[in-house]
């Protein structure tokens, strides 16, 4: 359900914490501390921040293909290591304020389903004691809707020309890394490689849209 479930370190103790999951609150920590919806749960901040820390370092390492988290701290640079070290930390904060029993997904999904509800039924709240407000609810005349089908085609026309710009660029540092040997310069060709796919991918998304819309 949460990363910090399945991430091992030698340096985390375990629960210390005796708590329980109330509905509302943090579904790791028990907290009420500005909680807001992270991967579908409610999270306090503190859990989002030391989370997010290690999302950063999964992330720096998949894209040098560098060893995984966890065990030692042994880096290849200083870059490396700072990342491995906030990430062992992260996990010490998160490990030591684990609730001792994780609350049932179930009951967390069940007390998410109010404000769900809520926040459906508020913007779909109407009145119907007067019939004054059909007209403004009306469908829109064919002249406003090539107002929006213009601006539409403005929005992505700008669009496009940003994607072919990001594309030379992409390119060209494509170009320049030709040849090169290296782990940072193998990842950072793979890096372009993707960049350079979805690029590709989304300009041809905007071609079938402009097609739509002529």
């Amino acid at each position: 359900m949460i990363d910090a479930q399945i991430l091992d370190s030698p340096a985390v103790t375990s629960t210390v914490r005796i708590a329980r999951w109330t509905p509302g609150g943090c579904v790791w920590c028990g907290s009420t501390d500005s909680i807001e919806e992270y991967r579908n749960e409610p999270r306090c901040s503190l859990c989002r921040q030391q989370e997010a820390i290690i999302d950063d370092a999964k992330h720096f390492i998949g894209m040098y293909g560098l060893r995984p988290l966890g065990g030692t701290l042994s880096s290849e640079d200083e870059e490396e290591r700072e990342f491995r070290v906030t990430a062992r930390d992260a996990r010490e904060v998160l490990n030591r304020i684990r609730l001792e029993k994780l609350p049932d997904p179930a009951a967390v999904r069940k007390a998410l389903r109010p404000r769900a509800a809520a926040a459906v039924a508020a913007p779909g709240t109407t009145s119907t004691s007067t019939s004054t407000a059909a007209p403004a609810k009306s469908a829109p005349t064919k002249k406003s809707q090539a107002g929006v089908t213009g601006v539409d085609m403005i929005e992505l026309e700008s669009r496009v020309q940003k994607l072919l710009v990001q594309l030379t660029s992409v390119d060209e540092q494509i170009s320049a890394l030709d040849g090169a040997q290296g782990l940072p310069a193998r990842a950072k060709m793979k890096d372009l490689d993707k960049q350079r796919t979805t690029v590709l991918t989304t300009l041809a998304a905007l071609e079938k849209a402009r097609r739509r819309t002529s």
